[in-house]
């Protein structure tokens, strides 16, 4: 039992932490990889870096963004999201 009253409250913490911080931050993860496989032609755009443009051709690694009379040319993991503007 004193045990248990030792180990107890470590547990207990651990729950909290991967409640708190380690499943919400798997949930954003997967959701970004869900958005950077499902981009398509024409969808509007922003990079990480803060680009905003429009999808002009897709690799499978890279994308190639329209941005004024600019072509740039991106890794998919550099897109941060699809706006809907």
């Amino acid at each position: 039992m004193e045990l248990l009253g030792t180990i107890g409250p470590l547990i207990l913490m651990f729950a909290i932490f991967y409640f708190l911080l380690i499943r919400p931050q798997q949930k954003r993860q997967k959701a970004t990889v869900q958005m950077q496989a499902g981009l398509s032609k024409g969808d509007k755009v922003v990079t990480v870096g803060g680009l905003h443009g429009i999808v002009d051709s897709l690799d499978e690694n890279k994308v190639v963004i329209k941005a004024g009379d600019s072509r740039l040319t991106y890794d998919r993991q550099a897109v941060r999201e699809v706006r809907n503007d």
